[in-house]
């Protein structure tokens, strides 16, 4: 039996450290509709998934076409990895698995409509898997088309959203995997505080290419490969 585990990277440095587990588990590099991407297996028994990652680029356009493009070449789950900005109860290093994702840019107060679009919560059997790994945080993760690094903008989405995190991504990853009927899950490491020191301290981070979320994805896709109930 195999399954087709989907994983889509927003930039260079958080798809760095998945094309080292590639070459760890002698996979292969090629590009997939001008995006690098690469794929490696794992085995348990009869079972194999094939993991398939994807450096999609920043924002929600890049995010939803990539993972649309990865679910119709057969995704049976997406799980998105990447760093994220801190909101509340997470600092800078943590690990967050979400479970639930919001569009809080989505803005049609003119016409009278609350900010933001309904949150999409995770696949439930995912996110408990996520969970029962070392250090994990889980919360709710708002995403938007911006860097966020304005502390009144942020104390906002706190109010409104009861967030946990925030980044570029997810929401957008959560509602083509919604409307696919395909599991979804997130693993976000804080890279800042989503304030006026978020620029530099997210940079410092991202540079650093540090392999350990992706330890925490590749422990997540090994529970997959063993976790009965998903296959």
């Amino acid at each position: 039996m195999q399954k087709t585990i989907g994983l889509v990277f927003a930039d260079e440095m958080e798809f760095l450290p998945f094309l080292r587990l590639v070459e760890r588990y002698a996979g292969e590099q090629f590009v997939a509709r001008g995006r690098r991407a690469a794929s490696f297996t794992l085995s348990d028994g009869d079972r194999t998934l094939l993991l398939r990652g994807v450096e999609c680029g920043i924002g929600k356009v890049c995010a939803a076409e990539t993972t649309a493009f990865l679910i119709a070449q057969g995704a049976d789950v997406i799980l998105n990895a990447g760093l994220a900005g801190a909101i509340s109860g997470v600092r800078r290093g943590d690990f967050v698995a979400g479970s639930s994702f919001r569009e809080c840019d989505f803005d049609l107060t003119p016409i009278g409509r609350p900010l933001g679009k309904q949150a999409i919560d995770a696949d439930p059997q995912l996110l408990s898997l996520a969970a029962a790994l070392p250090e994990i945080h889980v919360g709710a993760v708002g995403t938007g088309d911006l860097f966020l690094a304005d502390p009144d903008k942020k104390e906002q989405y706190k109010r409104l959203f009861s967030l946990t995190a925030f980044d570029m991504e997810s929401a957008a990853i959560a509602q083509v995997c919604k409307g696919s009927g395909v599991p979804f899950c997130s693993l976000k490491q804080i890279s800042d505080d989503a304030d006026d020191c978020s620029a530099s301290d997210y940079t410092e981070m991202n540079d650093r290419a540090e392999d350990a979320l992706c330890g925490c994805v590749l422990a997540l896709c090994k529970k997959i490969l063993r976790e009965d109930a998903l296959w």
